[in-house]
């Protein structure tokens, strides 16, 4: 058996894994990353790319736990995307620089949406009759639009620029292919048909979403307790505008979220979460599509939906547990012993992430990582964005 030293083994190959990992070979750490399955992970690919900086958060008109840990989120990851941060992220494909809040007209939704403007102007202003953009140009259109200085991401794109960043320290290993003897050593093996591999890690980083209970069962550990908060999404394909926006409801979360993809086939697919995907769990995709074709009708009745086609995505985020399965206002590290656990709640937080997890670690050792020891175990694919891996529409 071959014996492989690292400074820190990451399991979760999502934005987290990915983003820390980045971090850490920059800093000089040894380090290295295993993905159960595809690169981009499950809550990575399935989320909408939206880099929030805490407006939907504010929409009540208070200032939130969350609202005040995502607030310079943007402005890190713009560096980012400039090319001038503390990662190059220039070659991810920005779909939109901004997102827009429009309100439908009705009393409860122009409140949250003044308040929303009195809580971030910085970041939102009115949108003038004159520069109004698809489908609200529409003469039925009666609310008010704001624009939101937040980008949108291909997230995609973004995998891809974090695996190209990373280079050669990815590689897919399953949970059954784990032996743990000591749970404080750092000490494990891995074993495959082409590899039969020990690692001694200084640090353990489980940051593989739902895939960290697994993970802390293994190293036989019964804490931090995780819960899962579920979502129903929805997708649309057609021949739609390309819309990025958030209708304002009456509560802090947005009734509707709307970000757009072009598909292979040249057609526009909306993705759509918010309330409509929140409140959709348990129902049956035929349902759920339902509903959504109902809120949309509500929403935007001028645009005729009736030529497009449906399909639905369940997805579980993974967190920390919170009383009363709240949404946790930040992103979450703990450590215990060598192993840091790690969720970070939103793909805006990775860059805060990262930073708990530099805080947290050792000086690096100053050695080098013996990538020859790898050479046995195979490098993950990156996953597809969940459009693609529809296979029926309805």
């Amino acid at each position: 058996m071959s014996t492989l030293e690292a400074d820190v083994v990451i399991f979760g190959g999502g934005v987290a894994g990915l983003w820390s990992l980045a971090r850490l070979l920059d800093a000089g750490y040894r380090a290295i990353l295993f993905e159960s399955e595809k690169l981009g992970g499950v809550q990575t690919l399935a989320s909408q790319g939206i880099i929030h900086g805490g407006t939907k958060y504010a929409l009540t008109g208070k200032i939130t736990g969350s609202s005040q840990a995502i607030a310079e989120m943007p402005s890190r990851w713009a560096g980012c995307l400039k090319g001038d941060g503390e990662l190059d992220l220039s070659e991810v494909r920005v779909l939109s620089p901004n997102q827009f809040l429009w309100s439908t007209g009705n009393l409860a939704s122009n409140i949250t949406g003044f308040f929303a403007g009195k809580m971030m102007r910085s970041r939102m202003e009115p949108v003038g009759s004159s520069s109004i953009p698809e489908p609200f140009d529409h003469p039925d259109f009666r609310g008010n639009l704001y624009r939101l200085q937040e980008p949108v991401l291909d997230v995609h794109s973004l995998v891809e620029a974090l695996v190209g960043y990373v280079g050669d320290h990815c590689r897919r290993v399953q949970p059954r292919q784990l032996k743990v003897d000591d749970r404080d050593s750092g000490v494990f093996s891995v074993t495959s048909e082409k590899a039969d591999l020990e690692v001694r890690a200084g640090n353990l980083l489980f940051s593989a979403g739902s895939g960290n209970a697994r993970l802390l069962e293994l190293w036989q550990r019964d804490r931090p307790a995780m819960q899962q908060r579920p979502l129903h999404m929805l997708m649309l394909k057609g021949d739609l505008p390309q819309v990025y926006a958030h209708c304002l409801g009456a509560s802090a979360n947005p009734r509707l979220t709307i970000t757009s993809y072009l598909d292979v086939d040249g057609k526009t697919i909306w993705y759509l979460g918010g309330q409509v995907a929140e409140q959709g769990v348990g129902r049956e995709p035929e349902e759920q599509i339902a509903r959504g074709k109902a809120e949309l009708a509500e929403l935007l009745p001028w645009i005729d939906f009736t030529s497009c086609q449906w399909s639905t995505l369940p997805v579980n985020r993974a967190e920390p547990l919170m009383p009363g399965n709240k949404r946790p206002d930040d992103c979450f590290l703990q450590q215990e012993g060598r192993v840091l656990t790690a969720w970070p709640t939103k793909l805006a937080f990775a860059p805060r992430l990262a930073d708990k997890v530099l805080q947290a670690l050792p000086a690096p050792s100053g050695k080098k990582l013996d990538h020859d020891m790898l050479q046995g175990l195979p490098f993950p694919a990156i996953g597809e964005p969940p459009w693609r891996e529809v296979r029926q529409w309805s």
